[in-house]
């Protein structure tokens, strides 16, 4: 039996510079972290010889191709996978609420297969094969930041080059700096979860038409990687946060709606810099970036909201228990 543990993520700046249909002529860049809640998958051998597959429902079939997960049915297939399994997920934090669940839940499973056969796999291979199952095989509207970011952990930049290779470079920053960055970054459940496929397919189509803004939340991202390595005016961060997402709402409309602009505005009402709604948009968490001597004003603003304490991850995925099966 493995057990794989991946961490979720916190993207800052730079999302939807990681969609080909903008880096394929110029680089994209993204600045990104991993945080504490984590994507837990165990992948078991059965005594029978079929599959079942435990997540929100439970699947009980005969043979990969049957399999209805279509991230758990191509990572079996990717990987020729024709014996019996038991594949059993848990989650920190539900699924579509804007940390990159799905490309977590892909980089575990495929780790924990890859361990299960007894290959020791780097976060490289592990972030490319996440894309391959996710946007060539599945042909989701996605970028390439979650799979590499949940992948290899950390604070990131990363950059992605128009011949498809990607960058990952960790942004060196001191230990005071990290955990200043940490004290001032807040996180709240809206209590909406989503499907963004249709908010990421129309912000894909309009890539073209957005280039200059893209490229301008690229620059914002390069800024403020420049601002933790600098490690002296932390506040820049936040108020970097705010310009990234007035730039994001201009992307595609439903990225944002009354309600969160109403909870946004709250925050900054009660002394909060900046923030963004993480992922594509349309509800999931709310980022707030606040010096702490003001955060009980933000949590009393928004006190209908749950917050979510974390921290920075420094690991990616990783393999946290190896067992025998028992037969």
């Amino acid at each position: 039996m493995i057990i794989t543990q991946t961490p979720l993520r916190i993207s800052f700046a730079g999302g939807g510079s990681d969609l080909e249909s903008f880096y394929c002529r110029e680089t994209g860049a993204v600045l990104s972290t991993a945080i504490d809640k984590y994507m837990y998958i165990t992948v078991k051998g059965r005594f029978e010889p079929n599959f079942r597959i435990g997540y929100s429902r439970t699947e009980l079939v005969e043979k990969p191709e049957d399999i209805e997960h279509p991230i758990v049915r191509e990572c079996l297939l990717m990987n020729g996978i024709r014996d019996g399994l038991e594949i059993v997920s848990i989650a920190d934090i539900p699924a579509q609420s804007g940390l990159g669940s799905s490309s977590s839940f892909t980089v575990g499973l495929l780790h924990a297969l890859h361990a299960y056969r007894g290959h020791v796999v780097s976060a490289k291979l592990l972030a490319e094969q996440a894309c391959q199952i996710e946007i060539e095989r599945l042909r989701e509207p996605i970028g390439k930041q979650d799979q590499y970011i949940g992948a290899y952990g950390g604070l990131q930049f990363i950059q992605f080059q128009p011949d498809g290779t990607v960058f990952v470079d960790p942004v060196v920053v001191t230990t005071q700096t990290r955990t200043e960055l940490n004290r001032r970054l807040m996180l709240f459940f809206t209590g909406i979860t989503r499907n963004t496929r249709d908010i990421l397919s129309r912000q894909k189509a309009n890539t073209e038409g957005k280039r200059d803004v893209l490229r301008r939340m690229c620059g914002i991202a390069r800024q403020l990687r420049d601002v933790l390595t600098a490690g002296s005016d932390l506040n820049a961060f936040g108020r970097g946060l705010h310009d990234a997402w007035e730039l994001k709402k201009t992307m595609e409309p439903a990225i944002h709606n009354p309600q969160i602009d109403d909870y946004y505005q709250r925050a900054l009402n009660a002394g909060a810099l900046g923030g963004k709604l993480l992922g594509a948009g349309g509800g999931g968490f709310l980022l707030i970036f606040c010096e702490p001597h003001l955060q009980d004003r933000v949590r009393t603003a928004l006190a209908e909201l749950r917050l979510v304490p974390f921290a920075l991850e420094p690991q990616g995925s990783k393999v946290v228990f190896v067992g025998s099966d028992f037969w």
